[in-house]
């Protein structure tokens, strides 16, 4: 036998001979099964290991199965005699699994007040992600005033042409087909009351306050926000910005700064672009659907809009392009290690960046009517 036994009482005396290895894993389950089940008003088992040979990881663990076992019923049980060079295996099969109790499932109210939970957490890491990023922004950008010459002008302007020049096609093509569809609607229920005419009224606001600049925000968004976050995510991956950081360069002032200065300089010129297209199709439409003459669209559209109308546009599209961009760069340093995580940085990039900008048009909508423009 590899294991015998000799009852006293409460107290069993196990002692272990021979060698605890794999080879005898059938003979060795079966005894330590057998010891497991005796159980005759016992309180204490010693297990005396000195007189083992050979040790190995799954004689280890038996050992250790058989501990548990009488542990599980309430009976004290130790292990002595074993020689010193077996006590760091013994230590880390210990260590295994060593919490047996049964896991329990989570009631379905629990899981979605857990979820809210986690969210919130994600939520708040975001946030202050955010603000952290901005805060090294504004350093950076004040560091770049001070030395004018470390700021990158050819960076930037390659950021602007990805940005704003090779956005144009794309933001005209949409914009323009917002400012029809705008004007079709208006015309088919204005023309029920013969309030013909005020479609372009409502074209004209509603393009050049709220809808120009939202638009365009939300396309630059799903556009030029996502590659932000897969370029700096992909750089995080192949360790490219700690690279910078060893060789003495600060990533915010060398990738960061110049994607959101383009952002901040290319969405307002998309937004004015963007408005005058809608503007186009409404008129259009207006003229081959509505029958309103392009002189009288013109004269009406003077008559309704100010110069304060088109400004409160223009006011929000440089606050906007600055959420894009940071929640853009945050995202995307917060890439991990694999393409998985890329992918749902991105993904939350965008949803994120849009979210925030209607939050933001929201804000400003309240600010401006309390100001009276």
């Amino acid at each position: 036998m590899l294991l015998d036994g000799k009852a006293e009482g409460e107290r069993l005396t196990l002692a272990a001979t021979g060698a605890w290895v794999a080879q005898n894993a059938r003979r060795l389950e079966g005894e330590i099964d057998g010891m497991a089940r005796r159980n005759g008003g016992i309180k204490r088992v010693d297990i005396d290991m000195a007189g083992i040979q050979r040790l190995d990881t799954f004689g280890a663990w038996l050992l250790e199965r058989l501990v548990r076992s009488f542990t599980a019923q309430g009976v004290k049980a130790e292990v002595t005699g074993l020689a010193e060079k077996y006590r760091a295996l013994m230590d880390e099969v210990r260590g295994v699994k060593a919490d047996e109790a049964p896991h329990k499932e989570p009631g379905t109210l629990t899981s979605a007040f857990a979820s809210v939970g986690l969210a919130m957490v994600l939520v708040g890491g975001t946030i202050s992600s955010i603000i952290n990023l901005i805060g090294a922004l504004v350093v950076a950008f004040l560091r770049m005033a001070s030395r004018p010459r470390s700021f990158r002008l050819t960076s930037m302007v390659h950021q602007l042409d990805n940005v704003a020049w090779r956005a144009v096609p794309i933001i005209l093509l949409i914009t323009f087909l917002i400012g029809c569809i705008i004007a079709q609607q208006g015309l088919f229920h204005f023309r029920k009351f013969g309030a013909d005419v005020y479609v372009v009224d409502m074209v004209g606001i509603l393009v050049l306050r709220e809808l120009g600049v939202l638009i365009v925000c939300i396309m630059v968004a799903g556009r030029s926000g996502s590659a932000y976050t897969a370029e700096l995510g992909s750089m995080k991956m192949r360790e490219e910005i700690d690279a910078l950081r060893t060789m003495g360069f600060d990533p915010i002032e060398v990738l960061i700064l110049p994607r959101i200065m383009a952002l901040i300089i290319g969405v307002p010129i998309l937004t004015f672009l963007g408005s005058m297209a809608a503007l186009y199709g409404g008129g259009l439409v207006c003229w081959l659907y509505g029958g309103i003459d392009p002189d009288i669209f013109l004269s009406r559209l003077k008559e309704s809009i100010s110069l304060n109308t088109f400004q409160v546009g223009m006011i929000k599209a440089p606050f906007m392009a600055l959420i894009v961009g940071v929640v853009a760069c945050v995202e995307g340093l917060a890439v991990k290690g694999s393409a998985e995580s890329l992918g749902l940085q991105t993904t939350a990039s965008v949803v994120e960046s849009i979210f925030l900008v209607i939050v933001l048009d929201g804000m400003f909508a309240i600010f401006f009517a309390s100001i009276g423009m």
